[in-house]
């Protein structure tokens, strides 16, 4: 029960932290350049026609931004905002419970779209292209069809597994947009941003040495933030600077390159264990006792942008790249790892 309530109230305060540092235009959202270009443009075609924007989807990594410039495209278009979940919708009647509730240009957000049921998906449909749903009623052979008509509304679905997605449900957005991991450059004006909302001190190379360690995503850039502001309040004088966010980013184990403590074992298993691979997921999960969809969707992603690891069909292969920061010279096949 204590335990339920820690969580509880940590999860409402990180919601309401959350929402102080969500921005609600698109002119205070950094980064992401094409995409809030493409955004605008639809926005302001669908204001000055007087119609509801059309359906859209924003897929890419957690942490980049989808919930956000979905609030954002909802306040810029004058529109109201209902937010729900996949997993939520577990049958069709909760899904006409909510398309009955909207008024015209309403926008329906959907985070993590790709995990709605497939029955639920498949209403969808005419929802999406002719604002209509039937509803069954009843059982057997006495049940009958009842027609839902339907207020113009936007759907705007998230999702961080866009292939996951059916092919019919993915068709009818009429824009897709795909978010990428920032520049520090970018991570760099979020973090200042973030601090003076927060009335946080920082130095700009305080707020750099930040921005290089996390990982391209806004949302870890914030945690990190309010953790380095924690150790500069104890340790600091309350300035965070680029000595302070150093010593603070390294007691959470987060080197130079952004990498944390099981970034460095997956790169050691498949270097030291595996002579740098190439190796099955499944024996990488086994080996550092982690789940499979955890390593692919959270850490590899990360490690293969950087340049430290590759996917091919025999498996994962540690680069040249990653052999080096480990202090190892890049062994030929069947040699054992070499120190410099």
């Amino acid at each position: 029960m204590t335990e339920r309530f820690i969580s509880s109230t940590l999860n409402k305060k990180n919601q309401h932290r959350d929402s102080q540092l969500r921005p609600l235009s698109f002119a205070d959202f950094p980064g992401q350049v094409k995409v809030k270009e493409r955004l605008e443009l639809y926005v302001a075609a669908a204001k000055e026609r007087g119609e509801p924007l059309g359906h859209l989807l924003l897929s890419g990594p957690p942490g980049l931004g989808k919930t956000t410039l979905a609030y954002i495209v909802a306040n810029e278009k004058g529109a109201n905002i209902k937010t729900t979940s996949g997993p939520i919708i577990e049958k069709p009647g909760d899904l006409a419970g909510l398309l009955t509730s909207l008024q015209d240009g309403d926008i329906l957000f959907i985070d993590e779209i790709h995990r709605l049921n497939t029955t639920v998906e498949e209403y969808l449909y005419s929802a999406m292209e002719d604002f209509f749903i039937d509803i069954i009623l009843e059982q057997g052979p006495g049940s009958r069809s009842v027609r839902l008509n339907l207020p113009r509304f936007t759907l705007l679905g998230a999702t961080t597994r866009q292939g996951m997605l059916s092919a019919p449900l993915r068709s009818r957005f009429g824009l897709n947009c795909r978010l990428d991991y920032y520049e520090a450059l970018d991570l760099q004006r979020i973090i200042e941003r973030s601090a003076r909302i927060l009335n946080i001190v920082i130095e700009p190379e305080g707020a750099a040495e930040i921005a290089g360690r996390c990982r391209g995503t806004p949302r870890i850039a914030n945690n990190l933030l309010c953790w380095t502001r924690d150790y500069a309040q104890v340790k600091a004088n309350n300035v965070i600077n680029a000595a302070s966010a150093a010593s603070a980013l390294a007691m959470l184990n987060i080197d130079e390159n952004g990498l944390d403590e099981m970034d460095n074992r997956l790169l050691e298993t498949i270097i030291c264990n595996f002579n740098g691979g190439p190796v099955g997921l499944k024996n990488i999960s086994v080996s550092v006792s982690e789940d499979e969809g955890t390593i692919e969707d959270v850490y590899e992603p990360f490690l293969i942008q950087e340049g430290f690891m590759v996917r091919t069909p025999k498996g994962r292969l540690a680069t040249p790249k990653a052999w080096r920061k480990l202090g190892l010279k890049p062994a030929a096949a069947g040699a054992q790892p070499e120190l410099f």
